[in-house]
């Protein structure tokens, strides 16, 4: 059975119904993406009769309009936002939003001579011949009066082709438009799950595009709490836009939310830098306790879990809770203190921190946690660092996450967040994990595994020094975006049987080492240059590094989960290293994790 209705409707007929609020384009408040000459080519399109691809609507229960009344047959515009706010730009003469939420003019001219569209240039606008913005004509000007103007500039054009030209132009107001309308009994999973399916121009939409399709139908708390997920985003990353909002977006200005957000302008770090995706998730989770889209929109719609019907009664409380999930959120003091507990678990880098939805729980649970008086701030603390890392070490955050994390709210709210901390750590971080799957999780070459960014981060908590260093430390490393090296060198391993990449490039071959080290290593195995450095521990003249020192030196391998036969390594034993080094890295991930 068909889940939708695909009508034609006229040009005229969807700009009258965007103008009256029968159809709500969530996206005229965010920057418009389209360049100016896909602008162009839509007019050139509708003018030659061609097609445009299709609107897709959705019926919206509960939308407020303008006056604060509510409308009941309200429909989301969720594909199709681009192309309408163009037709309103060409047709209508109605502003965008620019990249620097700027409002901005995107006129587009039209030569009758010889039929063309272009976007408007000051030579077009000082040529007789071109009708410089196409939006006259659309304004109330009739087409008599709009042709005299023309021969009056133009007395020598042929009048037959100009008229019909200009006739033809007038006709895209009346050009039919495609629109598939959903069915308003559709429930909001089938309407994701539909939503998700549709591609604009070759993108996918993502399921938190659907969200903030619906957030945006709430009238000017729906846009404005839009419009705070989309500016948090975007300062989080580029804190310097701050004056361009506050400037060139009038209506957010005066909202309460602009004040939420003004420290942003002065922030730097980039450990957690969202994307709209992400804050969607954690709003959800600490508002509804929800983490899929279609949920939170279910919740926002109204609808009751219960009798599975919408309730538009319990809207207004859901867009609340909403509300106050994003002002948690955005909180200054809240987001300041979540990242600095990551970081004190050592994942000083955003590089380090391969699971974005690993981090969104972390916060999610910190917000949540926050609200339990009979917790301590460092009892929280322990909490979000440990589930973090065990997110991370057990891929809680892949597959079919966003159920997992609804499942362990429940839970969390059954056995307290400690409790079934506890139990989780029991049933799947036992002796098997830790000497065993842990063991098979660093067989790999990517520096990109989780178990290794675990490591290094368990390297950067302790304070260990690069390999063979004597004062440089990882975390320096890390945040001068240090080099990562072969312990027993790649050229090496390549002339000595090793001629794979997923054999030389193992984690367990890798060292955060300075640039210099790694030069007098150069391509000798561990066998030969560890024989230099105990050569200058022994006479101090340094040839390979500052260490000076055996027990330094032994200290430095130790913290580097350095296996203490390296001075025998070469190609002969290199499996019996990998092997021996991995035993010593998990060993360092458990002893850091139970330490957290």
């Amino acid at each position: 059975m068909a889940k939708y209705e695909v009508k034609q409707t006229a040009v005229s007929q969807v700009l009258a119904d965007v103008r009256s609020d029968k159809i709500a384009i969530p996206e005229l408040q965010r920057p418009f993406v389209w360049k100016t000459s896909q602008v162009r080519d839509l007019m050139d399109s509708l003018y030659n009769g061609y097609p445009v691809g299709y609107l897709i609507t959705w019926q919206s229960v509960g939308a407020k309009l303008k006056g604060g009344d509510v409308a009941a047959h309200q429909q989301i515009l969720i594909d199709g936002q681009q192309r309408v706010t163009a037709l309103r730009a060409a047709i209508a003469g109605q502003p965008v939003v620019g990249k620097r939420y700027q409002k901005k003019s995107i006129v587009i001219s039209f030569n009758p001579l010889t039929e063309e569209f272009a976007t408007r240039t000051p030579a077009i606008s000082n040529s007789r011949q071109w009708i410089d913005d196409i939006s006259e004509l659309f304004s109330g000007t009739s087409q008599l009066t709009f042709l005299r103007r023309y021969f009056e500039k133009n007395p020598d054009a042929d009048e037959g082709p100009v008229e019909s030209a200009v006739a033809k132009l007038a006709g895209i107001e009346h050009a039919q438009v495609g629109v598939i309308s959903l069915n308003d009994d559709l429930d909001v999973e089938t309407v994701a799950e539909i939503f998700v399916r549709i591609n604009a121009k070759g993108v996918p939409l993502s399921s938190a595009d659907f969200v903030m399709s619906k957030i945006a139908t709430y009238g000017d708390e729906g846009r404005n709490l839009r419009k705070l997920i989309d500016y948090f985003c975007h300062l989080t990353v580029s804190g310097h836009a701050f004056d361009d909002i506050r400037e060139n977006d009038e209506e957010f200005a005066a909202s309460q939310h602009l004040e939420k957000i003004q420290w942003l302008k002065r922030q730097s770090d980039e450990l957690f830098q969202p994307e709209y995706t992400d804050v969607i998730r954690i709003a959800g989770l600490v508002g509804f306790s929800r983490g899929k889209a279609g949920a939170i929109v279910s919740e926002l719609s109204g609808l009751d879990p219960e009798t599975r019907k919408i309730d538009e009664s319990r809207i207004p409380d859901a867009y609340q809770r909403f509300s106050n999930a994003l002002d948690q959120l955005v909180r200054k003091t809240h987001l300041e203190r979540f990242v600095m507990m990551i970081k004190s678990a050592g994942f000083i880098d955003a590089s380090m921190i391969g699971s974005k939805n690993a981090l969104n729980f972390a916060y999610a649970l910190y917000l949540r946690l926050r609200n339990d008086d009979q917790l301590s701030e460092g009892e929280r603390a322990r909490i979000v660092k440990r589930w973090f890392v065990m997110t991370l070490l057990t891929g809680r955050a892949v597959g079919s996450f966003e159920s997992t994390w609804e499942t362990d709210l429940r839970r969390i709210s059954e056995h307290g967040a400690d409790g079934y901390l506890r139990i989780l750590e029991e049933s799947e971080l036992g002796d098997g994990f830790w000497k065993v799957a842990l063991l098979q999780e660093l067989v790999s070459p990517s520096k990109r595994s989780p178990a290794f960014q675990i490591y290094l981060a368990a390297l950067v908590s302790k304070g260990g020094r690069g390999f063979l260093s004597k004062s440089i430390n990882v975390a320096q490393m890390i945040e001068g975006h240090g080099d990562m090296h072969h312990i027993v060198p790649k050229n090496y391993l390549i002339k000595n049987g090793f001629p794979k990449q997923g054999d030389y490039n193992q984690v367990a071959n890798f060292a955060l080492t300075e640039t210099p080290i790694n030069i007098v290593i150069k391509d000798h195995p561990p066998q030969t240059y560890m024989a230099k450095v105990k050569s200058q521990c022994d006479t101090g003249k340094l040839s390979l590094g500052e260490i000076t020192n055996l027990t330094d030196l032994q200290a430095n391998l130790i913290e580097n989960a350095i296996p203490d036969f390296i001075d025998t390594v070469t190609a002969d034993n290199y499996r019996d290293f990998l092997a021996a080094r991995r035993k010593l890295m998990a060993q360092m991930i458990r002893d850091y994790y139970e330490a957290l």
